[in-house]
């Protein structure tokens, strides 16, 4: 494929240039600094130039709390940016991949969230990304994956590693569960989606539910540090609170990769040894 990748600086964007071009795609990896989404004319420009197969969106705007203080650069970035990069790609042909995320969902059910659920986002970024997705248009493949991580870029992993270096005591939520989910994972079947032109819903992350007290406790565990070391707490404890809210179930069902034939994400603790093991090593 020749593969248009938005976001490419970004931790999911740098695994996934790295995916395709392994591959033996031809990839135009595109940053901010190089096109910005949120410029119509620099969009058509850039698409109706390099006229790729797909086109592969990573970029967004996704400092959760800071959306919901500016939601309309939040539609700017996350949803507006998207309407251009489908109406560019229409003009070539290019299939549209759309990362998108758990925010799309309020959080209440007691089961994992499948693809047909009903959406119904609480916070300004949760309501732009899901504004994106309809923008993105029904041709297009959207990708809801969650938690992300992986070797690039600010993340939980990096964060726990850098808090964990002296011994202290770490306070993390235990009312609020997802799929921590890799990207070197994520970037295969984003791939692959793109490769087959599939279209519709997609929920994407590696295996294993956990809150975020329990994922931290996983992650000191992979660096052989003390999981004692952290304590858990409720989100109400926060302090202070977090102007956005968050969604208190956040395990997506990956139904459709199971019933595609693309086969579900191996369990996240695989993955997390590996980035613990290159990020220490």
């Amino acid at each position: 494929m020749r593969v248009l990748v938005t976001g490419a600086a970004g931790q999911l964007g740098v695994d996934l240039v790295r995916r395709c071009e392994a591959s033996g795609d031809s990839v135009v990896a595109t940053d901010r600094s190089s096109l910005d989404i949120t410029d119509r004319d620099a969009v058509l420009a850039a698409v109706t130039t390099t006229r790729p197969d797909a086109i592969i969106n990573c970029a967004a705007w996704t400092a959760v709390d800071a959306c919901e203080a500016d939601p309309a650069r939040a539609l700017r970035a996350n949803a507006l940016a998207v309407r251009y990069l489908a109406e560019a790609g229409r003009r070539v042909g290019a299939h549209l991949v759309q990362v998108s995320t758990d925010y799309v969902f309020d959080g209440t059910l007691d089961r994992p969230y499948h693809e047909w659920d009903r959406t119904n986002p609480q916070s300004s970024y949760g309501a732009s990304k899901l504004a994106g997705e309809h923008e993105a248009g029904p041709e297009a493949a959207i990708v809801r994956t969650s938690w992300v991580c992986g070797e690039h870029g600010a993340n939980m992993v990096k964060t726990v590693l850098r808090l964990s270096v002296e011994p202290r005591r770490l306070a993390f939520v235990d009312d609020q569960r997802g799929c921590p989910t890799f990207t070197s994972d994520l970037a295969t079947v984003l791939r692959r989606i793109a490769l087959d032109r599939r279209s519709g819903v997609h929920h994407v992350t590696n295996a294993g539910a956990v809150s975020w007290f329990e994922f931290v406790k996983e992650i000191l565990i992979a660096a052989g540090r003390d999981p004692s070391l952290v304590e858990p707490i409720a989100t109400a404890e926060l302090d202070p609170p977090r102007p956005a809210p968050r969604p208190a179930n956040s395990v997506l069902d990956n139904a459709v990769l199971r019933a595609g034939g693309i086969g579900e994400l191996r369990d996240f603790r695989e993955p997390l040894a590996e980035v613990v093991a290159a990020l220490l090593g």
